[in-house]
């Protein structure tokens, strides 16, 4: 075990029990709601320090802009701990991480380099919009629809990236990636879904636990300190 692995080894963790923390908190089930304040940005603070060592030397530029998509995300987390007041503010703060996402993934191959996921997620996406957008107030129609968009882009890149990535020394971490952009698609149909379709069983530990998951692993992504390859 290097001094590099160890800081990892022992976030990842924290990360898990905070998050399980804030789904209960938010769930109301055996721990006060209050918590929810504390609980859920810190699982995003645990996981910006667990992204924050990977990719220094190495992919500088993609690293700077997960950094910058985490922040967005933090700020957004926040944001929907007022889930009412809060959406418009989550939503372009989400917005703005998926566009920071976006950049980092296209500093390593250019935006639709492989077109057959962007055909995938662009189809999911039209299926999940033709169920949601009855239900979608028209002052959120026009954010919305861009937010979704750049959503389906992003995962598209990611899972881009992955199949170029295969058979490659950075095939693991390019799988990585392309299982977190299809979690973070999951994640906000399931909140879309919840919000605007009807209220939906356990909605916050599947929201919550697929986010933080997608989140951990664009992280991962990121060499580690000791790798000089790219994925």
């Amino acid at each position: 075990m290097t001094s590099n692995s160890l800081p990892s080894k022992l976030l990842l963790p924290l990360i898990l029990l905070s998050a399980l923390l804030a789904i209960l908190a938010q769930s109301g089930v055996g721990v006060p709601p209050a918590l929810t304040f504390i609980a859920k940005p810190l699982t995003t603070i645990l996981v910006i320090a667990f992204a924050w060592p990977r990719g220094r030397a190495t992919t500088p530029l993609p690293r700077r802009w997960v950094l910058i998509g985490l922040a967005f995300s933090l700020v957004g987390d926040i944001a929907l701990l007022w889930p009412d007041k809060g959406f418009l503010i989550g939503l372009l703060s989400f917005l703005a991480a998926h566009l920071s996402y976006l950049w980092a993934f296209t500093r390593v191959r250019k935006l639709a380099d492989w077109p057959w996921p962007f055909l995938a997620y662009g189809l999911l996406a039209a299926a999940i919009l033709s169920q949601l957008w009855p239900g979608v107030p028209a002052a959120l129609r026009a954010p919305g629809g861009v937010y979704v968009i750049c959503r389906s882009a992003l995962g598209a890149q990611a899972a881009g990236l992955g199949w170029r990535a295969r058979g490659t020394a950075n095939s693991s971490r390019g799988a990585l990636l392309a299982l977190g952009g299809l979690l973070f698609v999951i994640s906000d149909a399931l909140l879309a879904t919840n919000k605007f379709a009807g209220p939906l069983p356990l909605a916050s530990l599947w929201v919550l636990s697929t986010y933080w998951a997608a989140q951990c692993c664009i992280a991962g992504w990121l060499a580690r300190p000791e790798r000089s390859d790219l994925a």
